[in-house]
């Protein structure tokens, strides 16, 4: 399947679940039962006792076993903002010198600055008299560079956990949320190594300039990783009624987030406090000290140099976590299934 002929839902690109399907939440509670028990004096029927019920959905297989490896976009997995590659020079316009004026610009109208790099953007395409619609953002997405190794980071994790986790039924999915354009993301390399993509987007059929559909601020992101930890991916779906821990389908200990700095920051917690990991990347020598910080507050359970190669201390710090969530995996099946033999004699 291409990616053209996705199914986007709430405006968001979807691939492909893996073969294991995607978890429902309500399939662990307990089902309301209407099959009939036969008793043995005439043939009438009754409930199944509310006990049998209770036992039909505690006997079922243990389900929590997906890890999610949760990333930032912009100098966390390419070394500047994707706008730079190909937006800002098709415009002719100086990366700094836009950027300082988007956020002046924010300042003084007490506007957000997402929603006004979004506006700026097309604001100074109309200007030069350029029209780019969204497959020319997508388009654009071919032109992104990234850290060393980050095309081939997808499909050497992927091969580690299955190792990692043998026979388990360990599966394992890569999100991205950004602040960035979903429609440049859509055109680059690594789209497709995705699960969901979750990034501000452009409306652009009814308006003379495009309009902004959906913005993704530093704390909104956070929004993005309670639908990955009840399985709500629908945007279309709200996430603010209340789901018991137990029939969350990605507990937050089975995540990893990765960031780049202050920005990740309110997402980094979020993971971290609820049982999750984070790791906090950086682009060299002059970026270190933003990490260092970050590790030194707690926010971050490792930083490391942005190069995705297997020979390196990302890589092997990534691999760390992950056997440590393999590990407790394996050991929340096992009380699982002990828990069901003692209470239920299974």
């Amino acid at each position: 399947m291409d990616k053209k002929s996705r199914k986007r839902s709430g405006g968001a690109p979807r691939i492909k679940a893996e073969a294991s399907g995607r978890v429902s939440a309500r399939k662990t509670q307990a089902p309301r039962s209407t099959k009939p028990d036969k008793s043995e004096a005439g043939g009438i029927t009754r409930p199944l006792p509310a006990r049998r019920a209770h036992a039909v959905a505690a006997t079922a297989p243990y389900t929590k076993k997906t890890i999610a490896l949760i990333y930032d976009f912009d100098g966390t997995l390419c070394p500047r903002p994707m706008q730079e590659y190909a937006f800002l020079p098709k415009i002719g316009a100086n990366p700094e010198e836009f950027w300082a004026e988007s956020n002046r610009i924010a300042r003084e109208q007490g506007a957000d600055p997402l929603i006004t790099y979004m506006h700026l953007l097309y604001k100074k395409a109309k200007a030069k008299g350029i029209r780019i619609d969204r497959s020319d953002l997508v388009t654009q997405g071919a032109a992104v560079e990234f850290f060393p190794g980050v095309p081939q980071w997808f499909d050497a994790i992927s091969s580690y956990v299955r190792k990692a986790a043998g026979e388990r039924g360990v599966t394992l999915r890569h999100y991205l949320i950004s602040s960035g354009l979903t429609e440049i993301v859509e055109g680059t390399t690594i789209f497709s190594k995705f699960y969901n993509v979750f990034a501000s987007e452009y409306w652009f059929d009814p308006y003379d300039l495009p309009f902004p559909k959906r913005v993704i601020t530093d704390t909104g992101k956070t929004q993005y990783l309670f639908r990955i930890n009840k399985g709500i991916e629908n945007l279309g779906e709200s996430i603010n009624h209340h789901m018991p821990e137990q029939d969350r389908p990605i507990p937050f200990s089975n995540m990893i987030y990765f960031g780049d700095g202050e920005t990740d920051v309110p997402s980094m917690a979020v993971v971290r406090k609820n049982g999750g990991h984070a790791i906090s990347v950086h682009g060299g020598s002059s970026d270190r000290e933003k990490c260092v910080d970050l590790f030194k507050a707690g926010r971050c359970d490792f930083f490391a140099q942005a190069d995705y190669r297997t020979t390196s201390p990302l890589f092997t710090r990534t691999c760390m976590l992950i056997d440590r969530m393999i590990a407790d995996i394996r050991i929340c099946e096992e009380t699982w299934a002990l828990q069901q033999r003692e209470e239920f004699g299974r």
